[in-house]
């Protein structure tokens, strides 16, 4: 993708603008969300889209975003196409499930959650417990980017979670973010507050039909003392859509939290993550694989703060590029002075599967304390021509033996995907880009 100066995309936000006025329209909210949604256009209006001179952007061109004529649709379409609906993981693999179809709650698509469990949609939350919402709606996430600035400003539904004290959810919640093309633009956010000593998994998938399209996500993640929450992203959306999600994460007292980021869709799709271990014993996991093909570029940030002491965080993203893909991968660990007895690892390693796919890897760390144990390390290299010759040696054909091995080194994060239909489909998408694949190495 070449290069696009500040001064070109900056002035590609009046559709926003317009989406805004639009959105501001439709309904009656509260003084305070139409003051947030002013606030973040503005904010969003006087940076503009990142460009070259931005660092946290330098290896990825938002150009394409900036030129792109999205829409934002007024109402769900009647019929979502039959491959989007499959994409429901059911009544009977979830607690509740929330379908979001072009940013907009799909109440025919979704289902309830049982009595006690506080499952919703954002509207439905801004309506009935606003004074909830409004403590935690943007606080974690703050002004990040200007992408998040635009998702405050025009994200219209969205779903929160709210773990009561002692909650455990056995089965997982499933937040479903589908767009249909179409040049529409949708924009989602989450909020999943777990009180003292609460328990859930929650999945969200991102999915698109045919076409271009933009897709904008925010994730904010509370996690009070003792709290456990084991968090999904697959993003698998079309070769034409571009997507940009954020996830932000506070945790407290002994609280664990791991997330798996699963990245495999999108002409562009661009993630980030921001961890806060801001309670002594927290724990947190960040484990990602992104696989890219032909043109696609797929770009992973974290960034773990240890804010108190005695915290622990694992890191390993895994990347697997092919064709003239790029990859893009920035992880930061940073330990304040009084976050003594931090332990903290970060690992990415990627592969590299034709001559012309590249990957930008840096990982940093920020230590400002000296009772630590830190360390990372990143590798990017080629199939092994031994291993490579070793399988053909044995009667296995040059696909499926490059397949295998594809497969062994994406395993080592697939085999900590924890939530079976989850590992179902994400086996059922690498089976599509490995051909020659013998299929029992998928089950």
């Amino acid at each position: 993708m070449s290069a696009v100066t500040l001064e070109t995309v900056a002035t590609g936000l009046e559709p926003y603008r317009a989406q805004l006025t639009r959105v501001a329209a439709r309904g009656t909210e509260p003084r305070w969300r139409q003051a947030q949604r002013e606030d973040a256009m503005a904010r969003a209006e006087r940076r503009g889209f990142p460009g070259p001179d931005d660092e946290a952007w330098r290896f990825t061109s938002v150009a394409p975003i900036a030129r792109g004529a999205f829409e934002g649709a007024a109402e769900p379409p009647a019929e979502v196409p039959e491959d989007l609906r499959a994409l429901r993981l059911g009544a009977d693999a979830v607690a509740a499930e929330i379908v979001l179809v072009n940013g907009r709650f799909a109440a025919g698509l979704s289902t309830a959650p049982p009595d006690g469990l506080q499952v919703m949609t954002l509207a439905q939350a801004l309506a009935a417990r606003p004074e909830l919402v409004e403590v935690h709606l943007g606080q974690l996430a703050g002004s990040a980017s200007v992408f998040t600035d635009l998702n405050t400003a025009l994200a219209e539904d969205g779903a929160v979670i709210l773990l009561g004290e002692g909650t455990v959810v056995e089965r997982p919640i499933h937040v479903l973010h589908l767009n249909t093309g179409g040049a529409a633009m949708a924009h989602t956010r989450t909020l999943v507050v777990a009180a003292r000593a609460s328990q859930a998994t929650v999945v969200q998938t991102w999915a698109s039909a045919g076409g271009p399209s933009l897709s904008t996500s925010v994730t904010e993640i509370v996690l009070e003392d003792g709290a456990l929450v084991d968090h999904y992203r697959l993003q698998q959306e079309g070769a034409e859509a571009f997507h940009v999600s954020s996830l932000h994460v506070r945790q407290r007292r002994d609280s664990r939290f791991t997330d798996h980021a699963l990245l495999l869709g999108g002409a562009l799709a661009r993630t980030d993550a921001d961890v806060v271990l801001d309670g002594p014993g927290a724990e947190a996991t960040l484990d990602g694989l992104f696989m890219a093909r032909e043109r696609q570029h797929l770009d992973a940030h974290t960034r773990i703060e240890h804010a108190q002491a005695h915290g622990t965080s694992r890191e390993l993203y895994n990347g697997v590029l092919d064709g003239r893909s790029r990859g893009v991968f920035h992880g930061l660990i940073v330990v304040q002075p009084h976050a003594q007895k931090t332990s903290a690892f970060q690992s990415n390693h990627n592969l590299l599967l034709s001559r012309e796919a590249l990957v930008n890897s840096t990982p940093a760390l920020e230590i400002l304390a000296d009772d630590v144990k830190c360390k990372h390390g990143s590798t990017t290299g080629q199939l092994d021509a031994q291993s490579l010759f070793y399988l053909r040696a044995r009667g296995i054909g040059l696909d499926a033996a490059r397949a295998l091995l594809v497969y062994a080194f994406a395993s080592e994060v697939v085999a900590r995907v924890a939530v079976p239909a989850v590992r179902r489909r994400l086996e059922g998408l690498m089976a599509e880009r490995l051909p020659g694949a013998p299929q029992e190495i998928l089950q």
